[in-house]
């Protein structure tokens, strides 16, 4: 009989201990507006418990160094616009389980010493920043030592016209975080567009980065993520990356990046990583490759860009397959003789060869560079006398007898018709083609 009332009161305390803290998980809801009785943002963060939501109505804020310390949801109703009016970073995440929802953040001055942002979270797990609009910041988000970190939804935009790249910050700035989700967001106006350093296990999807000083995507040292489904418009360079291996890049748009040495993808130091499925439309150069190795480049478009690829002497054991070139000044450049990858069954708009036996692969090898690219890399003013006479003269005798260009840079089975990626009936039949040829 002891025993079963020492069970009782046990189970009796266990559920009273669960009842509490159930409770304190649901947590209440602080109200911030003008008529209510928190007037302040910071004012009802600071009293907030964990659990509970800090519930903004709209209007305009004047506030900064807002600190969030415990497990809260900050939340904005109608669009509440949160000012710093230049004099410092607006939100601190200072504890785990946070979300910042519904927000227009404004005005963050540039601070060389301190990196202020709209939204800093450091050290902190589970965060979520989600559809806010962040504007005129330094930096926009900024997470560092942190994990689990979910950003979607945001538009952050800067101002960098007539500005220099020191006196930007970045959009979206991770740095020694893992397990990031950074999922359809708009980033303008800033340094970089997003920028990840020391990244694991992390996505980059659906995002929308344009106008941006130096890059729309800039990772380095990160491996095992993967970006896909983004487009990279009009920024000083599409995407750079960086010392780093194990990434995948799939479905995505470089377009309309220009510049004297601007590209849509740059390559440096990467390994044992897919580019699928991608479109490089109209920039200077769509992929500029040094010192990679054992990349998988498959399904890409490459379209009316300056140079399609420049493949430098470093790069080895790349394989490019079934990958479309039209419209190009010059498909594929390199830097010098020696080449190490291997290019088959892609669509050359260039190939003026035949197939006899009508199985949509060229008799003839084709060679994509040029003589004439091989001189732009050793002497660039030459880019002068594009499409003379004395150009397509030197193109030609080279091509029936060739000494100058790599003769193991060679597309062996040359495709025919150029491969519609949309069309998955076409696009198997192309591959069975593809497999039977000889």
């Amino acid at each position: 009989m002891k025993n079963l009332s020492k069970k009782i009161v046990v189970w009796t305390a266990c559920t009273l201990v669960l009842l509490l803290t159930s409770l304190q998980a649901v947590g209440g809801t602080l109200k911030v507006c003008t008529n209510c009785t928190y007037t302040s943002v910071k004012q009802a963060v600071s009293q907030a418990k964990a659990g509970d939501v800090v519930l903004v109505d709209g209007g305009v804020y004047l506030e900064s160094g807002i600190e969030i310390t415990q497990p809260i949801r900050l939340i904005g109703q109608n669009n509440p616009v949160i000012d710093s009016n230049n004099s410092g970073q607006i939100i601190t995440v200072s504890s785990d389980n946070v979300t910042i929802q519904g927000f227009t953040l404004q005005n963050v001055a540039t601070s060389y010493t301190r990196d202020d942002a709209a939204i800093r979270v450091r050290q902190q797990n589970n965060i979520q920043i989600l559809d806010n609009t962040i504007l005129k910041t330094y930096y926009g988000i900024y997470l560092q030592y942190s994990n689990g970190i979910v950003i979607k939804g945001n538009v952050v935009k800067g101002e960098n016209v007539g500005r220099t790249e020191s006196s930007l910050g970045n959009a979206i700035h991770v740095y020694y975080t893992d397990d990031v989700q950074i999922i359809g967001n708009e980033v303008q106006g800033h340094r970089d567009g997003i920028y990840l350093e020391t990244v694991k296990n992390s996505t980059v999807e659906r995002n929308l980065s344009h106008q941006n000083s130096r890059y729309g995507l800039h990772f380095m040292f990160s491996d095992g993520n993967a970006y896909t489904h983004n487009i990279f418009r009009k920024n000083g360079a599409g995407v750079a990356v960086m010392y780093t291996t194990n990434v995948r890049m799939e479905h995505n748009v470089f377009e309309d990046n220009w510049g004297a040495a601007s590209y849509g993808l740059l390559l440096k130091e990467i390994n044992n990583s897919v580019i699928y499925n991608n479109t490089f439309r109209r920039n200077t150069t769509g992929i500029h490759m040094e010192s990679s190795s054992r990349l998988d480049f498959r399904n890409n478009d490459f379209e009316r860009n300056g140079w399609a690829i420049k493949l430098m002497t470093t790069c080895i054991q790349d394989t490019f397959r079934l990958n479309n070139f039209t419209g190009n000044s010059f498909d594929i450049s390199t830097n010098g003789n020696a080449q190490h990858n291997h290019f088959e069954h892609n669509y050359w708009e260039k190939y003026s060869g035949y197939d006899l036996d009508k199985n949509g692969v060229g008799d003839v090898p084709y060679r994509p560079v040029s003589l004439y690219s091989m001189l732009i890399e050793r002497v660039p003013p030459s880019v002068m006398l594009m499409r003379s006479f004395m150009v397509d003269l030197l193109d030609n005798m080279e091509r029936v007898l060739p000494s100058i260009i790599p003769q193991n840079l060679v597309d062996e089975r040359p495709l025919m018709k150029k491969v519609n990626h949309d069309n998955n009936r076409e696009f198997v039949q192309v591959l069975r083609q593809a497999a039977s040829a000889p």
